[in-house]
């Protein structure tokens, strides 16, 4: 089995190593990854620019460009063969909930989705970079099974794993995606010339959900597996949307 494996956080983090090491135990493994970070980039692509890659001796392929991109480059141009497998992670910090919609990590895998790829996007809940150490072991037997199952064309799993030690893990739950939003996630403040300036980030989020939720999950201690897939129309809205008669 061949397994592409990229990231939103750069070569450079302990997530992707851990998460090259996972997928070894069951295919071989290139690793395409940015040059730099990349979170909260999405489904960005590079087009007002030239993209350029390196390849470091631990055969690594660094692209500094987004993590789509990256996929891109790895599958059309950089392969010699397609992946049968793209992961993509593990991301330092959660994607719940909407943060599917800005992750780096969660499009990179929705772009191998996309190119017929089945593709598993994980991240580690915990603030602390170093906590994504130990669960090489863990993230094996979860890519083990997943590759037995088979995931849907068109669909692609969002892993996340809980802020505790992968041997204190309470099992696994299959979750649909909370809701968030954020209090105070844009500071503004004056510039050293004094020019106001806006900063879009950080702040606290305020999860809801139900009981199966992704949020729960690793609240209580599971590791979170949402399915996504592509089509974002909202099949019951249809009819009714229909009996508007919209005219031009």
């Amino acid at each position: 089995m061949r397994i592409l494996c990229t990231n939103d956080d750069g070569y450079l983090t302990p997530g992707i190593r851990v998460l090259a090491e996972a997928a070894h135990a069951i295919g071989s493994v290139d690793v395409v990854a940015p040059d730099r970070e990349r979170s909260a980039s999405s489904n960005s692509l590079t087009l007002h620019r030239p993209l350029r890659k390196r390849r470091v001796p631990d055969g690594t392929v660094i692209v500094d460009g987004t993590p789509t991109d990256c996929v891109i480059l790895a599958v059309m141009e950089f392969a010699d063969q397609s992946p049968d497998l793209c992961v993509s992670g593990i991301n330092h910090g959660p994607n719940l909930g909407e943060d599917v919609l800005y992750s780096g990590t969660v499009a990179a895998a929705m772009e191998a989705t996309i190119l017929g790829i089945p593709s598993v996007a994980f991240s580690h809940v915990g603030h602390r970079i170093e906590e994504v150490e130990g669960w090489q072991p863990v993230v094996s037997r979860l890519l083990e099974q997943i590759v037995a199952q088979g995931i849907p064309q068109h669909e692609l799993l969002n892993v996340n794993l809980p802020a505790i030690a992968p041997s204190e893990v309470a099992g696994v739950r299959v979750t649909n995606l909370g809701r968030r939003r954020y209090s105070d996630a844009i500071t503004r403040a004056p510039d050293p010339s004094g020019r106001e300036y806006y900063w879009i980030g950080g702040g606290y989020p305020h999860w809801n959900g139900g009981p199966h939720s992704d949020f729960r999950a690793v609240q209580e201690g599971f590791i979170s597996v949402t399915p996504l897939h592509l089509d974002l129309t909202s099949y019951p809205r249809l009819d009714d949307v229909r009996r508007w008669n919209l005219q031009p």
